[in-house]
C-alpha cells in the first residue's frame, strides 16, 4: 500500500498506545494509516534521530493575534512550537469570539479550541505599557451573553476562563470566579482559573474548584504559592487534586518558579498537564515555547514518557477530546516530531533563576491532518 505521507526511521513514541519504537509512521486522507516498517508513501520525511510523538496539545496560549494586545499568531507559533492543537486561554470573550472564530480559528492550519473567557473582552489591556485586569470590573463579567456563545460554538469552546487576583480582579478578589463557575456549571463545562497575587489565596481559589475544573499556573513562586516556605503542599492543594481538579502549567512570564517546582516534585505533587502560556511577553523568554517549557520538566526528573503524557493524553483528556493526543491507526492525522539535543541548556524561570539540563527539546516540524509542515 503506497500512502500520502510517510515518516521515516523515527523513534515512535507514545505511551497512551504502549508504544516506543523506531519506525515508520504513515498517513492518508488526513489521518493516520499505519505504523510499521518499511512503509511507502508518495511524500517521504525522514526523521531518523528525532522523536514523534501525537500531536501536542498547548492547554495555555494566547494566539488571538490582531484582536487582543497579548496574541501571538499561530501557526507560526505552531511550528515554533511543534504543536499541532492550541487551546487559546480566555483571549476572547463572548463580545469578541466572533470575531476570533471568523479571523483566526477558520483561517489557521494548526487546530485552535477556546476557553471562553467570562469577561466581555477577554483580555483586553495586556502589553508591555498598559495592563489592567479584566475582572476588576464586574460590569465585565457577562455571564449570559458567555453561556450564549459557548452554546453556539460548542465545536470551538472548551470550557470558561477567569482570572482572579491582586491584579486581575483586584477588589472583586474571588467574585469573578463564582460567576465563571455559574456559567461553567450551566453549560456543563469546566473553568480554567487564574490564580495570581493574593487576594484570593491559593487556598481559597482550588477549593472552590471541581472535579475536572484547572487551576492554571499550579507552580507559581511566593507570593501566594502552592507551598508553605518549608516546602509542604498546601492542605488545600493536595484535597483538590484528591477530588479531580486538574494542575496546568501555565508558565507564562510569571508562573513557574524552579524553588516552587522542587518543593512540589520533591513532595510527588506533579502537574497533570504542561503548558507554555506563551503571549508577546514571554514568547521570547522565559517560557519560549512548548518544547522548551516540556525540557524544565525533564529537568526535574520527570520521565521522557510522562513528559509526553502531560503534553498530549492528558491534555485531550482535560477539553474531552478524546480524538486528540494518541498515534493510532484511523485516527487524527497528526504528530509533532522533536529533536532530542544532547549538551547543557540553561533553562531560567520567571524569576531569573537558572538551572541547566544535559538535554534540551525542541520542534523538529508537525503533521497536521496528514500533512507534514517543517518548524
Amino acid at each position: 500500500m503506497t500512502h500520502d505521507l510517510v515518516l521515516c526511521g523515527g523513534r515512535v513514541l507514545d505511551p497512551s498506545q504502549h508504544l516506543d519504537a523506531t519506525t515508520d509512521i504513515a498517513f492518508s486522507d488526513g489521518k493516520i494509516s499505519e505504523i510499521g516498517d518499511n512503509l511507502t508513501g508518495a511524500d517521504r520525511v525522514d526523521v531518523t534521530g528525532k522523536l514523534v510523538v501525537p500531536g501536542l496539545i498547548d492547554l495555555h496560549t494566547h494566539v488571538y493575534w490582531g484582536g487582543t494586545s497579548l496574541s501571538v499568531e499561530a501557526d507560526a507559533y505552531a511550528r515554533k512550537a511543534a504543536s499541532t492543537t492550541l487551546v487559546d486561554a480566555g483571549s476572547a470573550g463572548p463580545g469578541n469570539f466572533p470575531g476570533f472564530r471568523a479571523h483566526v480559528i477558520e483561517r489557521a492550519d494548526v487546530r485552535i479550541l477556546s476557553y471562553l473567557h467570562i469577561s466581555f473582552a477577554g483580555i483586553y489591556a495586556f502589553s508591555p505599557t498598559i495592563m489592567a485586569g479584566e475582572s476588576q470590573d464586574l460590569r465585565l463579567m457577562a455571564a449570559r451573553e458567555a453561556v450564549a456563545v459557548a452554546e453556539a460554538n460548542r465545536d470551538t469552546v472548551v470550557g470558561i476562563k477567569v482570572r482572579v487576583g491582586a491584579k486581575t480582579s483586584g477588589i472583586n478578589g474571588i467574585a469573578p470566579l463564582d460567576i465563571a463557575l455559574d456559567v461553567a456549571d450551566r453549560l456543563g463545562l469546566p473553568v480554567m482559573a487564574h490564580i495570581d497575587e493574593a487576594p484570593p489565596t491559593y487556598e481559597d481559589v482550588v477549593d472552590r474548584l471541581r472535579p475536572c475544573d484547572i487551576l492554571t499556573h499550579c507552580f507559581r513562586p511566593f507570593p501566594n504559592s502552592p507551598v508553605h516556605s518549608d516546602g509542604r503542599v498546601r492542605a488545600a492543594v493536595l484535597r483538590a487534586k484528591e477530588r479531580g481538579v486538574l494542575f496546568d502549567v501555565g508558565h507564562g512570564m510569571g508562573a513557574f518558579s524552579w524553588d516552587t517546582a522542587h518543593a512540589m516534585v520533591a513532595a510527588g505533587f506533579w502537574p497533570d498537564t504542561i503548558s507554555s502560556d506563551v503571549h508577546v511577553l514571554c514568547i521570547d523568554g522565559p517560557a519560549h515555547d512548548m518544547p522548551y517549557t516540556m525540557t524544565k520538566f525533564l529537568a526535574l526528573g520527570m520521565s521522557l514518557q510522562d513528559v509526553i503524557t502531560a503534553s498530549t493524553t492528558a491534555a485531550a483528556q482535560a477539553i474531552n477530546r478524546p480524538d486528540l493526543g494518541k498515534l493510532a491507526a484511523g485516527g487524527v492525522g497528526d504528530a509533532s516530531i522533536l529533536t532530542i539535543t544532547d549538551g547543557p541548556v540553561e533553562l531560567e524561570d520567571v524569576l531569573g533563576k537558572i538551572v541547566t539540563h544535559d538535554q534540551k527539546l525542541s520542534a523538529g516540524g508537525i503533521v497536521l491532518g496528514g500533512k507534514y509542515f517543517p518548524s
